[in-house]
């Protein structure tokens, strides 16, 4: 095979080459088809695409000087299409054969252009005498295995080393259709976040750490582990024994990237058995098999955590079909209601959509899996949950994610001690008794997570440290487990106001440029909804609005004003007086029949859907029994006004802070010993 021949570029090869897009190639072809320098023709077809000389293509975005990238000349080869790579088998064994002649140079640091078939061969037997991940794919290469060293040296040029040009290979996958890999591919945020959450868990076991992945080709994952760790500690990994090809890519690229690891031995049946401290890493379905169906998944999973110890952790990723949401087949339910059972699932999270490559609507799920708390009883055993179905995995969600991850790892007291950002607790039983997606917020009409007993327990703890150290402006709170009949059913809006208990007052159409800062009526639209602390104060003139809105109203005190993009949120209008701006809206509560409805309640009710429920009419409401209602309108006031003096005098702290901060920093302030006599003002030169 001649190498000239060999180096062939698509229109998506040039635009990443060039780091344009893909159109930007296209409009240089058109413009420049009558200019001095027109853009190179096809060299050949195939299957009715069109590839191009990629030595041509260089010398045309180095004359032309088009592109954003000054080194494409020396890069060319990094983009270029693999030799060889025109279908199917013959595909996968040119890669086959590309990545371990890169995995060859990595592990001798010579070039092997220069050395013949027989040469080779002789040095890939003295590198791997067992035959573990790379003589076999050099032996199948045959007489061309000479001219594809000699472009596997001409691509680590390109790429600077053997494990960039690995990893440029590896990016090719999508490009040249190898299925296996890019049916399984995952985001680089979804691996990052994976990657992260292990080396965290890893951090709490203590020692060394070690990372092990029995899934049958998984390298993506343990590569990220890879750049979490960083170098600051040794780290070990661990595969699987198979000898298929996609788990020797496994490891070939770990050994490519200077990393050593072990083996696990996988019986036919799945069963593995790893010991000591260990973090496990999986993703389902895996590179070497793209087809496992859900009932596949679970029982791999069931491998992994029966052989687990309280020494191990797991962050597995999988479809949301499988590891949380419903309908699932009959024996995939009994598998997942199985796991759940063993109390090893510490937490459940559910994923955007967009992190499988292939498939970007299809949602993903993670399972952490940790200690069994076998001292717990079986009615007791809890599960972290959390639903990130419409939140993007921006780093400081990520961050968050992680943190609360970690935390579900600790006993009861530990995790009512950390600050959950996204996540909450549920007891495994009402996970096994539910019919909705394992981490759907809970309805009102089911049972609570917890006992009255204990709810009333917490109230009583809460007041206590809310008084230590100030006031007593809690004392009168005071709780009782609530008997059979002190629970009201909830009903939904439509029935509401149908039933006369609930008004509903459409929003008004507001025009931006009538609204100021001050002055005039207190405006409420979405951006105060769903920012109340923190958004700008928006007004507008009496007579603006009456001009604009003939029959607009105003809101009443208690008026729950709400909106539901981009998504549910409401708040309580005390005051009154407000002109409500479209699309919120209020809903009025009849003051003579309130049929058991508190605003307050209203409005947590509403802040607590979730994000894609739209369907208002439909929102189920909580009533509390005439008896409470009073009571708890007055307790929730005090409770609130307490929240925005607590509110303020943070304020006033980062204020403060903000002050002597930039005072003493700046020279403008000088601290003293409060305590000490001395520190009286300096007021001389003042007057």
């Amino acid at each position: 095979m001649n190498e000239a021949e060999a180096l062939r570029m698509t229109l998506s090869d040039v635009a990443a080459l060039a780091q344009v897009q893909r159109p930007v190639v296209s409009m240089w072809r058109k413009r420049s088809a009558g200019s001095a320098l027109p853009f190179p023709g096809p060299a050949t077809l195939e299957g009715g695409r069109e590839l191009f000389d990629a030595g041509h293509i260089a010398a045309w975005l180095a004359a032309t000087g088009r592109g954003n990238n000054p080194e494409a000349r020396n890069d060319v080869a990094a983009f270029a299409r693999v030799p060889g790579t025109a279908a199917g088998s013959a595909q996968r064994n040119t890669l086959d054969a590309f990545t371990a002649l890169l995995t060859l140079k990595a592990m001798t640091g010579n070039a092997l252009g220069q050395l013949s078939p027989a040469e080779l061969l002789d040095v890939a037997d003295e590198c791997d005498p067992d035959d573990l991940f790379l003589y076999s794919e050099l032996e199948a290469a045959g007489t061309s295995l000479a001219s594809t060293a000699a472009f596997a040296d001409r691509l680590v040029d390109s790429a600077y080393n053997a494990a960039a040009a690995f990893e440029q290979l590896l990016a090719a996958r999508f490009r040249a259709g190898l299925r296996e890999h890019s049916d399984t591919a995952l985001t680089e945020s979804a691996v990052g976040l994976i990657a992260a959450a292990a080396v965290e868990l890893a951090a709490t076991l203590g020692g060394n750490s070690m990372f092990a992945d029995s899934t049958r080709g998984g390298s993506d994952l343990l590569m990220g582990v890879v750049h979490a760790s960083g170098e600051s500690a040794p780290v070990t990994f661990l595969t699987a024994d198979d000898d298929g090809g996609a788990c020797r890519l496994v490891r070939r690229r770990l050994r490519v990237h200077g990393v050593d690891g072990g083996q696990i031995r996988v019986d036919a049946g799945g069963e593995f058995a790893v010991r000591g401290a260990v973090v496990h890493v999986a993703q389902y379905p895996s590179p070497g098999q793209p087809g496992m169906d859900a009932a596949q998944i679970l029982s791999a999973v069931e491998h992994l955590a029966l052989q687990m110890d309280d020494q191990q952790r797991a962050v597995i990723i999988a479809p949301a079909r499988v590891l949380c949401d419903l309908p699932l087949a009959a024996a995939a339910a009994g598998l997942r209601s199985g796991l759940l059972r063993t109390g090893r699932v510490r937490a459940i999270v559910r994923l955007p959509q967009g992190l499988l490559r292939s498939k970007p609507r299809e949602a993903q799920a993670l399972w952490v899996l940790g200690p069994s708390f076998a001292e717990v009883p079986i009615a007791e055993r809890w599960t972290m949950v959390a639903d990130l179905s419409t939140r993007a995995l921006a780093e400081d969600v990520s961050q968050d994610l992680i943190s609360d991850m970690v935390a579900s790892m600790g006993d009861r007291a530990t995790i009512r001690a950390h600050s959950f950002r996204f996540a909450r607790l549920v007891q495994t039983r009402h996970l096994l008794a539910s019919r909705k997606s394992l981490v759907a917020a809970p309805s009102h009409s089911s049972a609570p997570s917890s006992s009255g007993a204990e709810a009333a327990l917490r109230v009583e703890e809460l007041v206590r440290m809310l008084q230590t150290g100030g006031p007593q402006q809690y004392g009168d709170v005071s709780v009782l487990p609530g008997g059979p009949d002190a629970k009201a059913q909830p009903a939904s809006v439509q029935e509401l106001i149908a039933a006369g208990n609930l008004n509903y007052i459409k929003g008004n159409r507001l025009e931006d440029a009538d609204l100021a800062p001050r002055g005039g009526t207190r405006v409420l639209g979405p951006a105060e909804l769903l920012h109340p602390h923190t958004a700008q104060p928006r007004h507008l003139s009496l007579l603006d609005f009456a001009a604009s809105n003939p029959s607009g109203r105003l809101t009443e005190p208690g008026d729950v004003v709400f909106c539901t993009s981009p998504r549910p949120a409401a708040l309580v209008d005390t005051q009154g007086g407000s002109a409500v701006a479209f699309p919120a809206r209020v809903l009025r509560i009849d003051a003579g029949d309130p049929g058991g409805l508190l605003a307050d309640v209203v409005v947590a009710d509403i802040n607590s859907l979730p994000a894609a429920d739209k369907s208002w009419r439909q929102w189920r409401l909580r009533r509390t029994p005439d008896a409470q209602r009073k009571k708890l309108g007055e307790t929730l006031a005090r409770l609130q006004h307490e929240q925005q003096e607590a509110r303020e005098r943070l304020g006033r702290l980062e204020e403060l802070a903000t002050l002597i901060t930039d005072g003493v920093a700046g020279g403008s302030l000088t601290l003293t010993d409060p305590s000490s006599k001395l520190a009286e003002p300096q007021t001389e030169g003042i007057s």
